[in-house]
């Protein structure tokens, strides 16, 4: 039930007009108490009878009565003009001698300000609620309250419930409030749009199939199907051929294709001891032959390993793990995934570049990362590590979880391994990957503090 205004037009009266005690005054509507419905009358204008209305009183209807009952009003009314001193009525001179005003003038021009009346009225429109309006200004009729009152600057304010108070300490207590804003995805290839070798276009793509053919070239526990070498021996042939790939100054993806080749070629072949080291050269003139452009000789691998193989021993060693592998090199190494990822890690530096490919080269040394985890999760966890380490905020964002596909928990284990080969790397006999990462043109990283909150309580036996 809406209420509105309905301000009637009085007509003005003469002064000297005596008025009736008893009558009925003209111009007022009062009505006796009767039915209420959904139908109102209407005060009459000049004798004309009183309209039922048979429909319900919208705002816009109401709107509608109000002007009509205005404009008949307007024309009916009596103008008054003044005229040497005295009032005239519809153009007749009132004055009399002298400028006095006869009883037939009526008094000056006076703005009457009508009282309002309340007429409730029932309301279909959706936007009406239930308030009663009472407004003295044409321009506010049938209006809502909350219309008028925001104009003349007096709002009141909510007041909260002790529901919605207790409702909101309740999600604030149980972390599932909902104003927290959320990591947005950073666009990581934004600034290489016009760069053709990074393939915009369909660089997604590329590492979605990476994701998907890992597995095919995963190497999985073998050291139990070679009776002559653990993995001890595999750690200490790792760190001579870091070393060697550091001397040569041969590209990052070298290092990883060679350790992905030997481990290929160990989980397929038995291999004595005394040509684990053959494996291992000709393991990386393989690599070289792939992804350097300028390759190192065979010679230079034979001088390199101080002649304990001939250069023809080298080659036919190259034939047979071509033979084994079946000419399969190209596979997804932690190396692609890592410089993704790297990418993906905002803000990255050249000091978190170090960290990520130190804690992952120390991953490659230790036999147990390689055959418990794939290659992209070793990738992940490296960079989740190395931003612990660093004390990057967050340590895991949004970002990396949409480009990595693994979320915090599920890289903990992985990078609390490669921290703790990280604490351990200063004591260790196998000291290639740290030497390299302690020079300056390289950070110093190795010289860091590893990251506390991944620190294993005691270190992981790594069998080194």
């Amino acid at each position: 039930m809406a209420s509105r205004a309905i301000v009637p037009q009085q007509q003005q009266q003469p002064r000297g007009v005596a008025k009736q005690k008893n009558g009925p005054a003209e111009g007022r509507n009062r009505r006796v108490l009767q039915d209420i419905g959904n139908l109102v009358k209407v005060p009459a204008v000049e004798g004309k009878p009183l309209t039922q209305i048979s429909r319900p009183i919208t705002r816009s209807f109401c709107a509608q009565l109000l002007a009509n009952g205005q404009g008949i009003a307007e024309k009916n009314k009596k103008p008054v003009t003044e005229v040497d001193g005295g009032v005239a009525v519809n153009g007749a001179a009132a004055a009399g001698k002298g400028g006095a005003v006869t009883k037939a003038a009526v008094q000056k021009k006076v703005t009457l300000k009508p009282k309002p009346e309340i007429v409730s009225v029932v309301s279909n429109d959706d936007e009406d609620k239930s308030k009663p309006v009472v407004s003295t200004d044409e321009e506010d009729k049938c209006k809502p309250v909350s219309g008028r009152r925001s104009r003349e600057g007096s709002s009141r304010k909510e007041v909260k419930t002790l529901t919605s108070i207790l409702a909101a300490r309740s999600k604030a207590a149980c972390g599932l409030t909902t104003n927290k804003p959320k990591d947005p995805i950073v666009n990581i290839d934004a600034g290489d749009i016009d760069n053709e070798l990074a393939v915009v276009e369909y660089v997604d793509d590329i590492y979605k199939f990476y994701k998907l053919t890992e597995d095919e070239s995963r190497v999985h526990d073998y050291m139990d199907s070679q009776p002559d070498i653990n993995a001890k021996m595999r750690s200490i042939l790792v760190d001579w051929l870091i070393e060697v790939h550091n001397k040569f100054e041969l590209m990052p993806e070298t290092l990883y294709l060679t350790i992905n080749i030997v481990d290929r070629y160990l989980s397929m072949k038995i291999v004595p001891r005394r040509e684990l080291q053959l494996v291992g050269i000709s393991s990386m003139l393989l690599a070289c032959k792939y992804e350097e452009i300028w390759a190192p000789e065979v010679n230079d691998f034979v001088c390199i390993s101080d002649n304990a193989y001939a250069r023809e021993k080298v080659l036919v060693m190259e034939k047979a793990i071509l033979g084994k592998l079946e000419w399969f090199l190209t596979v997804p190494t932690p190396y692609v995934f890592l410089v993704r990822y790297i990418k993906a890690s905002i803000p990255s530096d050249k000091e978190m570049e170090s960290m990520v490919f130190f804690l992952a080269e120390l991953g490659l040394m230790h036999y147990s990362t390689i055959t418990m985890y794939c290659p992209s999760m070793v990738a992940a966890s490296a960079v989740y590590a190395a931003r612990c380490t660093l004390d990057k905020s967050p340590f895991w964002s949004e970002t990396l979880k949409h480009h990595t596909g693994y979320s915090e928990d599920q890289l903990m284990d992985c990078a609390k391994l490669l921290v703790s080969f990280h604490v351990a790397a200063a004591e260790s006999k196998l000291k290639a990957v740290y030497r390299k990462f302690s020079k300056p043109e390289r950070g110093a990283v190795a010289l860091l503090t590893a990251a506390k909150s991944l620190s294993f309580k005691s270190l992981h036996s790594s069998g080194v």
